[in-house]
């Protein structure tokens, strides 16, 4: 393991997960084990999962950690405290469920530094890395059950329509996913757009873009894409 400003308490994590088995909802249990260092202040805390992000590359000690930040999703305080240490960790991504795990939290931050994030998600936008494209697509709307308040279909269209045309697989299931929770949250003025953008969509983002329509409008749209 490298230099560490926390060396005791990243081994006491670390121990335990490599003795540890099971899949992602036995981990997700196991997450909410008392550690020595779990009563000490939020910032503390962060700054220790922070440091066992950037220097374990084990999927399951990214998990707790992401694990440590959902349970922290609810306080604007604690939001606002995150971001400048957890936009980093998208550099350690490459897989999607970690990137789609961060999503679920940048896509909170949002709500609450909206400047902030939103400058990221472009920046993002047009990375060489194609999980911060999908991350800068995911994280404008998630499932957009779980947000409050949204970014203007102005601005979320800013972002979808640049990867309409993106080759990756990956980056391609997060365009559909981001238009079909688009269509959820702004239906009257996404409607129109996928008609008229209809022959630039993917086949992949189509499928998920479509899935939470009623039959109506999926089978409008289906005609319309096969006659163009």
């Amino acid at each position: 393991m490298k230099s560490s400003n926390y060396p005791t308490q990243l081994s006491e994590v670390i121990a335990h997960l490599r003795g540890f088995q099971g899949n992602v909802p036995l981990h997700r249990r196991e997450s909410k084990r008392i550690y020595s260092f779990s009563s000490l202040p939020f910032t503390d805390q962060l700054a220790i999962w922070d440091e066992l992000w950037h220097t374990e590359n084990g999927f399951w000690v990214k998990l707790h950690a992401y694990f440590f930040l959902e349970r922290h999703l609810k306080k604007e305080e604690e939001l606002r405290e995150m971001w400048p240490v957890i936009v980093r960790w998208q550099d350690q991504i490459d897989d999607w469920g970690l990137c789609d795990a961060l999503a679920k939290v940048y896509t909170k931050i949002l709500e609450v530094e909206e400047a902030a994030v939103y400058g990221q998600l472009k920046a993002w936008n047009t990375s060489e890395d194609l999980w911060k494209r999908r991350q800068s697509v995911v994280s404008l709307l998630y499932y957009s059950r779980t947000k409050k308040r949204f970014l203007s279909f102005g601005d979320i269209e800013k972002l979808i329509r640049p990867l309409l045309t993106d080759k990756e697989y990956y980056v391609q299931k997060g365009v559909g996913w981001s238009l079909r929770e688009l269509h959820t949250v702004y239906p009257v003025e996404t409607f129109p757009w996928l008609k008229s953008n209809i022959k630039s969509i993917s086949a992949i983002a189509f499928t998920i873009a479509i899935e939470k329509m009623g039959p109506l409008m999926r089978d409008e749209l289906k005609a319309l894409r096969k006659r163009v």
